[in-house]
This record gives structure tokens, C-alpha cells and sequence, in this order.
């Protein structure tokens, strides 16, 4: 590792775990080819106030509040390309989920995940399917960082995204979609955003509600169905 990368990290991790309210109190190294740096959260929370990704009901409408895509603006960011969607990326991977959080308590939240390594598809599966719905994604309103499709186009593509497209099965996407966007909505996200399940009365004023706390790429990305056979279906 180059002289002062490893403080830089640690320092870097030490002001977003204050931010979050919390304090690091151990720790443990290992030897790897490639530098490696993450954590484990321990905490307490009210049983009464916990949001599951079970229980989004028919007629919902599904609110994201990061954009997709890190995994492929990652190796753009290793290959020395597309700078400005690089550098949305990692704006939005140093950003907590906090006040995204406090935002939606005011709201009617029926369910919420996070969109992590598993993908966009990976969690709005694990929605649909503890919940006995149908997702239904819009591609077209998913938000993206610059260069994002560009990117795919070229191939810079995570492994983890085609782990992820064999393993997660219960998905169908619209034919009529460039397949590019397979390559995206199964992209493994690093600190995405939270999928939120609301009602469809709340939908447009929590993502007002979330652009007025500084959350500009909030938007509406698809809306919860009966089941129809399949965990989540996109279309454009």
C-alpha cells in the first residue's frame, strides 16, 4: 500500500463512523494481495421501530434513494475513465443512509431494504418474495451516475454482477430493453441507497421530502403488483 493510503482509510472510516453516532472499538488485520478494509456493525435498536423488507403491499409505489452502478463505475474508476460519473460514485459510497432514514420515519414505510452487493434485483426479490408481490422496476426512472451505460457498453463489468444474474432467478427483463440494462440492474452496489415500499399517496411528497434534506437523486422507480409468477419483472 502507498505511504499514507492505509491512514487515509482509517481516518476516512473513523469520520463516517462518527458521523453515523457510533465508535470503533477493535480491529484485526490480515495479509492479502490486494489491500482490504471493512467493518461489522453492532448495535441496539427499538423492536417496535424496525423496518423489514417483508410486508410491501399491491398498489405500492418503490422509492430509491441513491443512484445505481457502482460496480461499474468502480473499474471505470481503476481503468482512469469517465471522471465525472466516477467521482459520483464515490461521493455517494462516502455517504450515509442516515438522513435518508430519518426522513422516511415520518412516513408510511410498508417495507425497505438496502441495495447492497446483491444488487437491485437481488433485494427487490428479497422484497417481492417475503411479501407474496410482484416488483415491477421501470428501468428508464432507475437513477443512474453519468456514464453509466457508456461504461457497461464498454464491458466494465463486476464479476459479482454476473454471480448475481446466475443466481438471482426469479427475474424477468423486458426484452425490448437493451440488454445493457441486465448488465445494470444486476450491478453489485458498495453503500447504495434504500428501497422504500409506501403507500402511492406519500410516494411524490417523500421524494420531495428527501430532494429539500439534500437527497437530489431520490426518484419513484416502480410500484408493487399482485403476483403474477415472478419475484420482479423491468420494463422500460
Amino acid at each position: 500500500v502507498e505511504q499514507g493510503v492505509l491512514t487515509d482509510v482509517l481516518n476516512g472510516a473513523g469520520s463516517i463512523v462518527a458521523e453515523a453516532g457510533a465508535a470503533i472499538v477493535g480491529g484485526h488485520s490480515i495479509e492479502n494481495k490486494e489491500p482490504i478494509f471493512g467493518m461489522s456493525v453492532t448495535g441496539q435498536v427499538n423492536p417496535n421501530q424496525i423496518w423489514k423488507n417483508k410486508g410491501a403491499q399491491v398498489g405500492d409505489v418503490l422509492v430509491l434513494t441513491k443512484r445505481i452502478g457502482t460496480g461499474i463505475m468502480n473499474n471505470a474508476l481503476k481503468a482512469g475513465l469517465f471522471p465525472v460519473g466516477t467521482e459520483q460514485a464515490v461521493t455517494s459510497m462516502s455517504t450515509l443512509n442516515r438522513v435518508a432514514a430519518e426522513v422516511a420515519h415520518n412516513f408510511t414505510v410498508h417495507a425497505c431494504t438496502d441495495v447492497t452487493g446483491f444488487s437491485l434485483m437481488g433485494h427487490s426479490v428479497e422484497m417481492a418474495s417475503a411479501s407474496d408481490v410482484t416488483i415491477h422496476i421501470k428501468a428508464y426512472d432507475i437513477p443512474l451516475f453519468d456514464d453509466v451505460i457508456e461504461a457497461a457498453q464498454m464491458g466494465l463489468i463486476p464479476a459479482a454482477s454476473y454471480g448475481n444474474r446466475k443466481a438471482i432467478t426469479e427475474v424477468q427483463v423486458d426484452e425490448d430493453l437493451d440488454p445493457v440494462w441486465t448488465d445494470i440492474v444486476f450491478d453489485p452496489q458498495t453503500s447504495g441507497g434504500l428501497l422504500f415500499s409506501v403507500p402511492a399517496s406519500e410516494s411524490e411528497t417523500l421524494v420531495e421530502a428527501f430532494y429539500k434534506a439534500g437527497i437530489d437523486c431520490a426518484a419513484i422507480v416502480g410500484t408493487v403488483e399482485s403476483f403474477s409468477g415472478l419475484a420482479v419483472r423491468v420494463t422500460k
